[in-house]
């Protein structure tokens, strides 16, 4: 079975996964805690979570990641980085590297990665197909969604995060850019055509005072990283929290 790259994975259902997405640290020990051997200093979900950590998503400790003699890493193509995965590969460590764009993407990705660990179709996930069947929907809204500032950074094209406002109903301005992660000169916010401007609490932790004042024009709304960019258990109670906080 392959991995979101086209990468297949060989043997036996991996008994230690270590891994360096937050997002897929939950998915794993929401469906089976004990296969989870480590995890990133940023997997804060499950709260209760106990397992020995490897650094962070972009600097991983190889070495130690190798220390916990994982039978199977999992990663994503856009938070971890390219040679951590060689690294691991080169020394004999499977690596399951995800990609999703959508979020139908996102729930055959973890459906696939579920399979390989021979936990398929977890109860949450069954959930999760479930709700984003036929979410709730905002009346059409237009949207611009910051991620960064100093330089400031928008949603573009093609991001998971889109999707999932788009299927609320959030149309985001940026869609149709070239780039995935437009930046905007200093002066640019105030001119983008928006209603609404979604403020996340990651990966910058906008708030009430860090973020609005560039965006005069539009009305804030701050909103869970977790439930907007994360695929995993979060997906099923997303619809719902995020509604409730676009609407405000």
């Amino acid at each position: 079975m392959p991995d979101d790259l086209g990468t297949p994975f060989p043997g036996a259902p991996p008994r230690r996964v270590v891994s360096l997405v937050p997002s897929l640290t939950e998915a794993v020990a929401a469906t089976d805690p004990a296969l989870l051997a480590g995890a990133t200093d940023w997997c804060t979900h499950p709260a209760d979570l106990d397992v020995p950590r490897v650094g962070g998503t972009k600097w991983p400790d190889v070495t130690r990641v190798l220390d916990l003699a994982p039978d199977l890493v999992v990663a994503n193509a856009e938070e971890n980085r390219d040679e951590d995965v060689a690294a691991l590969r080169a020394a004999g460590v499977p690596v399951w590297v995800t990609a999703p764009a959508t979020v139908d993407q996102a729930l055959d990705s973890l459906g696939r990665l579920l399979a390989a660990l021979d936990r398929p179709d977890p109860g949450w996930l069954v959930r999760a197909r479930e709700v984003w069947a036929d979410p709730p929907r905002l009346p059409g809204v237009h949207a611009v969604v910051p991620i960064w500032r100093r330089p400031w950074m928008v949603l573009g094209r093609d991001t998971f995060a889109g999707d999932v406002l788009a299927r609320l109903g959030v149309r985001n301005v940026f869609a149709g850019s070239a780039d995935r992660y437009p930046k905007l000169s200093r002066d640019e916010p105030g001119a983008v055509p928006a209603e609404l401007v979604v403020f996340p609490d990651e990966p910058y932790a906008f708030t009430p005072d860090d973020g609005p004042e560039a965006w005069p024009q539009a009305r804030p709304a701050f909103v869970s990283g977790r439930h907007l960019t994360w695929y995993g258990p979060s997906l099923v109670e997303a619809p719902v929290v995020l509604l409730a906080q676009l609407a405000g």
